[in-house]
């Protein structure tokens, strides 16, 4: 438990320090782009700091010169950091508005182009999905947990219907991420970290073209089934996912 207090208050500190340079960065040379470096480099400074090990599979399924849409099971905390530090290239965040209360780093989110949600608000929601949908216009990916929020048990919860709809209208594919194991290293409402390993695997992009807004639900059962078998796979019995003809790379 002392060595959890340890890593937490290290990481709070650096955590403080990059939302600093977030924030003073832009103003000597602008652009949400390098805000979003700066949480890359957090990102993979706080795995290391708290002795995390990642597997990425299926990196080479980013797609290239184009948006995307990125969705990802949510068990952790630690599934922001894995995210943020290993999917190449620019993206932007949908993030629940309670974080932009955070001092300092809710205004270097700011900062970096993230994109605050209020799930409890409708008209606050869509207002958020149209900012969304502008930043894909610009050319710009985008990254959300479609369950809402953290899963307690681990398990994968119903997903929220917002951003399919969104990717139905801007026509831009969406991923499926698959985040193993971050459950067991920081579960929901407590603070202690068990070092160990974390996979990401990355599925190959679902062209959307093909659904109607009035028929999001089975594009929604489509991508979750894809997370939900994969999450199954990696965790068999060696808790190495099992997934065929994707590239590995590990931190």
């Amino acid at each position: 438990m002392i060595r959890s207090a340890l890593l937490v208050m290290l990481s709070i500190s650096v955590t403080a320090f990059m939302s600093v340079c977030a924030l003073l960065f832009p103003l000597i040379s602008p652009g949400e782009n390098k805000a979003h470096k700066i949480a890359n480099l957090w990102a993979r400074m706080l795995l290391w700091i708290t002795n995390i090990r990642v597997e990425v599979i299926g990196a080479e399924n980013v797609l290239k010169n184009r948006p995307q849409i990125f969705m990802a099971n949510h068990q952790s905390d630690f599934d922001i950091l894995i995210v943020l530090a290993f999917i190449p290239g620019q993206f932007r965040w949908i993030v629940k508005k309670e974080l932009f209360k955070i001092p300092i780093f809710g205004k270097a989110m700011k900062s970096a182009g993230y994109i605050e949600i209020d799930r409890q608000n409708h008209e606050k929601a869509m207002k958020s999905l149209e900012e969304a949908a502008q930043k894909i216009r610009e050319g710009k990916s985008v990254v959300t947990f479609p369950e809402g929020t953290r899963s307690k048990d681990g398990t994968i919860k119903p997903f929220k219907q917002g951003m399919f709809h969104l990717a139905i209208r801007a026509g831009v594919p969406i991923v499926p991420i698959s985040i193993i194991g971050a459950h067991e290293i920081l579960p929901k409402r407590t603070l202690r970290i068990k070092p160990g390993k974390i996979t990401m695997i990355i599925d190959q992009p679902v062209d959307v073209s093909g659904y109607q807004i009035e028929a999001r639900g089975e594009l929604i059962e489509r991508i979750r089934d894809i997370i939900v078998r994969n999450v199954e796979k990696g965790r068999g019995s060696s808790g190495t996912p099992s997934v065929p003809d994707r590239g590995k790379e590990s931190q």
